[in-house]
């Protein structure tokens, strides 16, 4: 089986760049990792591919997969019969935020 192109466009620390990189490690796919927080040029390019902002975007074989998680990653993959399913577990979570989107404490204040 050929492996695809894959360019995958990422922050170096957000959860959700982190289970995409999970996927493409358990299913041991090269990539190119494209760096959008310290490379302007990198995110610039993001942008004009996917005609969006947010990330991360992976462009699998020319095909601009724009603001997925490693599970849609992964669910593309599959279902393009681009890999073989199999039982390893991946490295991380393949669909959490960034630390900074995900949700807080709540605090509730009761009254008489």
């Amino acid at each position: 089986m050929n492996k695809p192109k894959i360019i995958a466009y990422l922050k170096p620390t957000c959860g959700w760049s982190q289970g995409v990189r999970a996927v493409l490690r358990k299913y041991d796919l090269p990539y190119e990792d494209r760096d959008i927080i310290n490379d302007p040029a990198q995110r610039q390019e993001m942008i004009e591919k996917s005609g969006q902002m947010l990330s991360p975007c992976v462009e699998v074989d020319g095909r601009m997969l724009a603001d997925v998680s490693g599970e849609e990653v992964e669910a593309y993959l599959l279902a393009n019969s681009l890999v073989r399913p199999n039982e390893r577990r991946p490295e991380a979570p393949t669909n959490a935020p960034c630390a900074h989107e995900a949700p807080g404490p709540v605090s509730l204040h009761f009254h008489r």
